[in-house]
């Protein structure tokens, strides 16, 4: 995996200096807050409801331990001891003091880690499959790309200042984990004849006018990335609406102009920019792609782990859910939940953090990721390690085994912690968290993602059952859609009818996953695999039975 280098920890102590000055300017009333905004959310920090928030980068959502451990410190020294991580694999503190800002940078970059650009109208946290590089069918590990795009990106001069925020994605598989084509590009890496290179797709994202991304290039060859990347950008600086902040992404330019257009223009501004790489960027993708080589795998035997699914119930429970096939036969890929039932989702504690950590270094390779799914995933273990690291994680309350089912779900901060909410998410996830519980095995693998507004940060559009709150009346309002897709069908969820109060939305999700479980053929038949077989019309007569108005708020 990437090692951070000296000028990387130059280039962000610099970064952190120029912050403490801004900051001290603001302070001092040089600056005001007019001023001062932009450039604050251009180091990812945000005023929320109740504190200050600061939002931390974790490229294409890979860490080694010695940075999981320096977030626990800065969440323990700053915080109130967690964090939150997103889906946009960062870690969001949400009590911390203005003050401390440049005190915490200085600590983070210690670590080679950095709030630049995590917010603000540029080129943000640059996402990748969370299982890149160890699990079956990838093309290719993603993660020297993301990197290179990284380094290209960061404080990149003429894109500090996009029409509104840009977001890029890279996988080397069809899965679908990153959400590639709800992003402003997304780049799956693919060869043709031999050679690498990239489908690219253009004008995804979420939001309040939710669109999947359309098919740009089904062939983009390595070498002309990063001259595409700096032409579509260009583009899209020059031709993006900045009248409306509403209708600046790229996709509204894409629905604006026409894809044809677009790509047209795109086409040209690429030609002039193709000569001026000269191919540097590839001796320096060769460079990252040597540091992205696979750990040197163990050989260990097998009987410890043959004996413990034998044996023992909640392993093997825990092995069925929380696992997944790896790359060589000999090893798994482990998700640690940290959506015990009934907890906030996303949150791990410093001292949670620092266990996994630790877990990563005695059991894993040292190698820890973050998941678009708010998970923590230890990426390469072996079998035989495996019993020893479920007593470790089973000791912290780390081994809720319910990866994928009902209570694993994606929530936003909501209008517990957010400014911009309209509505609360948290409770309501552990509302159902804690409802479903003896139920899991029973309804099997299903999604659920609930967002506090129209910001869809949580990505309920996505969702096989998808909740977004909204206020209407002055009473709380969680509107329903099924059927969203992150995957190779990516799909936006459809909207079912008006929305529920907050003391009806847990009844309402039940009746669902009862249609569902009534109408399914075989207990394997997957939610989305019914509701694509059967239409939303049961699931509606569910939801708004014909002599029974809905609770709306």
């Amino acid at each position: 995996m990437y090692q951070p280098t000296e000028f990387d920890r130059d280039f962000l102590r610099a970064r952190a200096a120029t912050f403490r000055d801004q900051l001290s300017r603001h302070l001092a009333g040089e600056l005001s807050s007019d001023e001062f905004t932009p450039l604050r959310l251009r180091s990812g920090l945000y005023r929320m409801l109740h504190a200050w928030m600061l939002r931390i980068n974790i490229p294409y959502g890979t860490l080694n331990p010695a940075q999981l451990r320096k977030l626990a410190e800065v969440a323990e020294r700053w915080d109130q001891g967690y964090g939150h991580f997103t889906t946009r694999q960062n870690m969001q503190l949400n009590w911390i003091r203005l003050e401390d800002v440049p005190d915490i940078l200085d600590n983070l970059a210690e670590a080679g880690l950095h709030t630049v650009q995590s917010s603000g109208n540029c080129i943000r946290n640059i996402s990748a499959d969370p299982l890149a590089g160890a699990v079956r069918g990838e093309v290719a590990d993603p993660r020297p790309v993301a990197e290179l795009i990284r380094q290209w990106a960061a404080g990149h001069p003429e894109f500090n200042w996009l029409p509104r925020k840009f977001k890029i994605a890279v996988t080397g598989t069809t899965h679908g984990r990153e959400a590639l084509r709800l992003h402003d590009i997304g780049l799956r890496l693919i060869t043709r004849n031999g050679a690498p290179g990239f489908e690219v797709s253009l004008g995804g994202g979420l939001g309040r006018t939710p669109m999947v991304g359309q098919i740009l290039r089904d062939f983009l060859p390595q070498e002309d990335l990063l001259p595409w990347l700096e032409a579509a950008l260009q583009v899209y600086n020059l031709q993006g609406r900045r009248d409306n902040k509403f209708k600046a992404r790229i996709k509204i330019t894409l629905l604006e102009t026409g894809i044809q257009a677009l790509a047209a223009r795109i086409e040209t501004h690429f030609q002039m920019q193709k000569a001026r790489f000269g191919g540097a960027d590839q001796n320096v993708l060769a460079r990252l792609s040597a540091m992205f080589r696979a750990p040197a795998y163990e050989d260990l035997p097998l009987a410890p782990w043959k004996q413990a699914l034998a044996e023992n119930g909640p392993f093997r429970s825990f092995v069925d859910t929380n696992t997944q096939a790896h790359r060589n036969p000999d090893y798994r890929i482990v998700t640690i939940s940290l959506k015990r039932h009934g907890a906030a989702p996303g949150d791990a504690s410093a001292e949670q953090m620092r266990l996994i950590a630790d877990l990563a270094e005695r059991f894993a390779h040292g190698e820890i990721r973050v998941s678009q799914r708010q998970n923590l995933i230890l990426p390469h273990v072996h079998k035989a390690r495996l019993p020893a690291l479920h007593d470790a994680l089973q000791s912290a309350g780390l081994a809720t085994a319910n990866a994928g089912l009902v209570s694993d779900i994606i929530a936003c901060p909501g209008l517990d912690y957010c400014d911009l909410a309209t509505a609360h998410s948290i409770p309501v996830a552990q509302d159902i968290s804690r409802h479903f519980k003896a139920r899991e095995a029973e309804i099997g693998p299903l999604s659920i993602k609930i967002s506090g507004c129209i910001n869809a940060c949580a990505h309920h559009h996505i969702g096989d059952i998808g909740i977004l709150g909204l206020q209407k009346g002055g009473k709380e309002s969680y509107q329903i859609t099924l059927g969203g897709s992150p995957g190779p069908d990516a799909a936006i969820g459809r909207v079912m009818g008006p929305g529920f109060g907050r003391d009806a939305i847990l009844g309402a999700v039940e009746k669902i996953i009862d249609t569902y479980l009534a109408l399914r053929q075989t207990p394997d038949e997957r939610f989305a695999d019914c509701l694509k077989r059967v239409g939303p019309a049961p699931f509606k007569a569910a939801l708004y039975p014909a002599k029974e108005k809905p609770r709306a708020a």
